[in-house]
């Protein structure tokens, strides 16, 4: 959809401008009448050239200036003063220029909900169509406040998933290094010592000194080869075929799959909650949850909820079938649903799979780090043990 600049007036006479999305010129200056802009000028806006990797703005940051937001909102300040305020006081100067420039769409005549979403790679749909929901039922602070209480568990919840990865990531790599550190750098050491022997070497040692070799003979293919690999896997694991495939080994792995699930669960049951809490409707509110679901395993089983409850159907059997999600969460929904409290029971399923999630984190923990220091342990001394029998040898026939 093309971006389009335009300049006008208020009925009050004041001068607004701004950037809007629109299929054409017409739709365009039918949605400027539509927030009463008397148009004087509309051109479309050439396509820009970015070679910025991301947003650089961290999801932190827009929790943050969400809970501010709610809280100035709350005391009674106008929005745009807030705007102003907020966009000035921002240690992040991205994140500062687009809380200006929102500040003017809401100055120009533009909602809330309608400037935030002119942000779509800050501001999710899910955002601004709670937003949006507080503007329509007058509660823009109440549903900021719930929106930021959303944001902060749900920053808490992925950094609980991303520490208990990185412990063990950083083990295997450290591993890693030290086993081919040795096997470059150590074991030729003790090659050319036993090439004066004359003897025929142990087996372990032959082998050891076969990797060692082959290592040394075709450092650079395998480097290239590895890279060649690593990006292969990435672009197969963005392909919808492979993200899927992905998805499903995450859910079933045995040592990551219970809290893969559980943070699943956890994030689709609070994002759900929270917009229905919200006053989105119940199908927008799934159809946004399944985008920002995080799985597609579950994003497919939220779909087919979508399909379902359009055919006058509940939610509970798609998301039965598809076997993520376990019996007693599935029978809380249902309750949900039959009772006419479906936000309140997803509040109380997430809060008991957040708990959930700490409970596995730990246990991750505790089971990965032994396993971790037996595999290093069982490397590294074997190859020491391999490059000794040797001299035990030398020294028994001595």
């Amino acid at each position: 959809m093309p971006v389009f600049e335009y300049k006008g007036k208020t009925l009050a006479g004041a001068a607004v401008k701004g950037e809007l999305k629109a299929n054409s010129r017409a739709d365009l200056e039918r949605v400027l009448r539509q927030n009463r802009i008397i148009v004087s000028s509309i051109s479309k806006k050439a396509p820009e050239i970015s070679l910025k990797i991301g947003t650089g703005v961290k999801k932190v940051e827009v929790s943050r200036f969400t809970r501010q937001f709610a809280t100035m909102i709350g005391a009674g300040l106008p929005m745009v003063q807030c705007l102003d305020i907020l966009s000035s006081q921002m240690e992040n100067k991205e994140l500062a220029r687009i809380v200006g420039q929102v500040k003017d769409s809401v100055q120009g005549g533009a909602t809330l909900s309608e400037a935030l979403a002119r942000h779509p790679k800050i501001f999710d749909p899910l955002y601004t169509n709670m937003v949006e929901a507080g503007e329509v039922g007058g509660a823009l602070d109440a549903i900021l406040n719930r929106l930021a209480l959303y944001r902060e568990k749900a920053d808490q919840l992925v950094r609980k998933v991303k520490g208990a990865m990185v412990y063990p990531a950083v083990i295997v790599v450290v591993a890693a290094a030290v086993t081919v550190g040795m096997l470059a750098f150590i074991v030729p050491v003790f090659a050319k010592m036993f090439g004066g022997l004359g003897a025929e070497l142990p087996k372990p040692t032959q082998v050891v000194l076969g990797i060692s070799n082959f290592l040394k003979g075709n450092f650079m293919y395998i480097f290239f080869g590895s890279i060649v690999g690593l990006g292969v896997f990435i672009w197969w694991k963005r392909t919808p075929a492979g993200a899927l495939l992905w998805d499903r080994f995450m859910l079933i792995s045995p040592v990551l799959g219970n809290l893969v699930r559980k943070s699943a669960i956890a994030r689709f049951t609070r994002t759900l909650g929270t917009l229905l809490a919200s006053g989105v409707s119940i199908l927008e509110a799934l159809e946004i949850t399944a985008k920002t679901a995080g799985n597609l395993v579950v994003a497919n089983a939220i779909n087919k909820s979508v399909l379902s409850i359009a055919e006058g159907d509940t939610i509970t059997s798609p998301l039965r079938e598809t076997g993520v999600f376990p019996p007693m969460v599935t029978q809380m929904i249902a309750v949900g649903e039959k009772t006419g409290g479906l936000d309140e029971m997803l509040t109380k399923i997430a809060d008991f799979y957040d708990e959930e999630v700490d409970e596995a984190v730990s246990a991750l923990t505790s089971i990965i780090e032994p396993i971790i220091i037996v595999f290093m342990g069982v490397i590294i001394g074997g190859i020491l043990i391999a490059m000794y029998l040797p001299m035990f040898d030398i020294i028994g026939k001595i």
